[in-house]
């Protein structure tokens, strides 16, 4: 079963996933001018570097760029390479403030991409890593082109997607990671960059 949400209703009480998980889809939480700023501010003031992955032996460097900043330099594992995170900046820390208030969480990091056009995207996956928060909430905020977002349970199969828009925050939550993937498709209509930040806790050992 396929649905669209590309109309869907926004807001902290609406779970867009039918079973097996929760995301609530806010929208936009803030002004079009914030976001433009934001938007500038961040691809300009970040240490962007090219994703690594380890796959079948082969070391990989992606087009799209990624950073990661933290409350203290932890240590976050995926793809089989390990990064350590940055001192959060005046724009990030202000960001993770919007994203708090809005869904009443608390994150300790965040891991930031940008997609240069469409033709980057993201395949199927879950934040499944050891290091994060166990059912623990992903804040996840959009700015830049608006793009696809497709979640597929990982045994009937089913997918739900929605449109990301410029300013806005989504949150995936409590049993999504463990049994739904999701992924940024690629597209080939779209030319503008976007830059996408997921607010996560990093469990201390």
């Amino acid at each position: 079963m396929k649905m669209d949400l590309f109309n869907t209703t926004t807001g902290a009480d609406l779970n867009l996933l039918p079973y097996g998980g929760t995301v609530n889809y806010y929208g936009h939480v803030m002004s079009l001018a914030m976001a433009d700023s934001y938007l500038e501010l961040l691809r300009n003031t970040i240490e962007w570097k090219s994703d690594e992955a380890i796959i079948l032996g082969k070391h990989i460097f992606t087009k799209r760029k990624v950073a990661w900043y933290g409350d203290r330099e932890f240590e976050y594992t995926y793809s089989n390479t390990t990064k350590k995170a940055l001192p959060w900046t005046n724009e990030l820390l202000e960001l993770k403030a919007i994203a708090e208030q809005k869904t009443g969480e608390t994150f300790n990091s965040c891991l930031l991409n940008l997609y240069h056009s469409g033709e980057e995207g993201m395949a199927w996956h879950s934040d499944g890593e050891k290091d994060l928060k166990k059912n623990g909430a992903i804040g996840s905020m959009s700015f830049g082109a608006e793009r696809k977002f497709s979640f597929k349970h990982k045994e009937s199969k089913e997918t739900v997607s929605l449109i990301l828009e410029h300013g806005s925050l989504l949150v995936m939550k409590d049993a999504t990671q463990t049994n739904w993937l999701h992924r940024l498709p690629p597209t080939k209509l779209v030319s503008k960059p976007r830059v996408n930040l997921t607010f996560r806790s990093i469990v201390q050992r």
